[in-house]
């Protein structure tokens, strides 16, 4: 092994393909079963590794030297070997400024919660003191070791910032948050180190919110380029870390779609996946798949009820999906928690075309004559325009559509 990340599990690991981007080196991912980290690390068969969990804080005695950075932490995430001795350091205390920075969050004078107890609360917590907070406490389920509990945290309602590091809600558990933020009126601000998926529920529900809110995704690619940056003696531009995120950003953020029946949600769909280069997924497809039968043989066996959570429970296993064009059933809004998991990894573009421009068809089970599309059609539509990020109506042709809506995702996500 010459250059790569060690870790326990590291199957949602993006560290290969930043790294690769910026440095024409091989980079390996190597899980490492605990038992076997002695080995690993005795043997020092390496030039130079990234570290992620559980392993920031185990890899500490074996290095011959620590950054003051990683010694005040107590976490060390690259390690570097000089001529077979070992210099450990912590880039992610740089990333994490890089994040807030990003996202124009600012702890001074602040009142800061960070969820977890392991290395990365540690980085947070030195990033809260470097920032100048006004009280800064970490937060766990035992509140030992310097923590207090989540129920004292409620106590905390002037809380401004809370920064997350526990893996809570990190693919592919999905739609999961450590904290309620309706507990915390003053908030103002909500950083998450999960990156995958990229925006956790804790991220979603605070924008929701209209809090200022980030997912990790900055973060680990700031704190890769550091690491590489010390791996090489070189240093790496901005605008190139700047670049490399919007580009990963844009090859893994799903476009959603939803709207009516016969709304174009598949050709625009397709015509999407083929210029994005994306895949592209379409939900009932998946429904029917799973289901061994057709739509309408599912209506009719398990009703509208059974069909919903069928959809449900398709949906969530989509929505764990990164880098697709995803067209939804004309429902699958009735339900808010099945946008709310497709916005973790994605945009959710409402194709609003006319009623009158819409078609019956016998296949569909809630919208086979004009008279129930025309029901279905006012029951669902304030419900589309609520739950979208973007309300497209150049609906002309699928064309016109789809260029829409890739011009939109590219000025988003520029704009991110």
């Amino acid at each position: 092994m010459t250059y790569g990340l060690i870790g326990e599990r590291l199957g949602h690991s993006f560290s290969k393909r930043i790294h690769t981007a910026l440095f024409d080196y091989d980079y390996e991912l190597k899980e490492i079963p605990r038992e076997e980290l002695h080995a690993f690390m005795t043997a020092r068969a390496f030039c130079a590794i990234n570290v992620t969990i559980p392993y920031k804080q185990a890899v500490i005695p074996y290095l011959d030297e620590v950054s003051d950075v990683a010694r005040c932490i107590g976490a060390v995430n690259t390690i570097v070997n000089r001529d077979g001795k070992l210099y450990g350091d912590n880039t992610d205390f740089g990333g994490m400024l890089a994040l807030l920075d990003k996202a124009g969050i600012v702890l001074a004078d602040k009142n800061v919660l960070i969820l977890g107890s392991g290395g990365t609360s540690k980085t947070a917590l030195a990033v809260a003191q470097h920032g100048g907070c006004a009280r800064v406490y970490r937060v766990s389920r035992t509140g030992e070791n310097g923590c207090i509990t989540y129920e004292q945290a409620r106590a905390y309602a002037d809380t401004h910032v809370i920064i997350n590091t526990t893996p809570c809600g990190m693919y592919p558990h999905i739609g999961e948050s450590a904290i309620d933020i309706a507990s915390f009126p003053c908030l103002e601000g909500v950083l998450d180190a999960v990156y995958n998926p990229l925006r956790s529920k804790l991220v979603c529900d605070a924008r929701e919110s209209g809090i200022t809110a980030v997912g990790g995704l900055y973060m680990l690619i700031a704190q890769a380029v550091l690491a590489a940056e010390r791996f090489v003696g070189e240093t790496v531009p901005r605008e190139a870390m700047d670049e490399l995120y919007t580009s990963l950003l844009r090859e893994t953020q799903n476009v959603v779609l939803i709207g009516m029946p016969g709304s174009g949600k598949t050709t625009v769909g397709h015509l999407l996946a083929d210029r994005l280069g994306l895949a592209f997924v379409d939900t009932d497809d998946e429904i029917v798949k799973r289901e061994g039968r057709s739509i309408p043989e599912i209506f009719k066996a398990v009703g509208e009820t059974g069909f919903r959570d069928i959809e449900e429970a398709v949906i969530r296993e989509v929505a764990t999906r990164q880098g697709a064009v995803i067209a939804t059933g004309g429902g699958a809004i009735l339900r808010k928690q099945n946008v709310d998991l497709l916005k973790e990894n994605g945009r959710v573009y409402f194709l609003d075309r006319p009623l009158e421009e819409l078609i019956a068809t016998k296949d569909r089970p809630l919208s086979s004559d004009r008279e129930a599309l025309a029901q279905r059609y006012r029951e669902r539509y304030d419900s589309y325009c609520a739950r979208c990020d973007c309300h497209v109506t150049q609906t002309t042709t699928p064309e016109a559509a789809a260029t829409y809506i890739e011009e939109e995702c590219i000025r988003e996500i520029a704009g991110t």
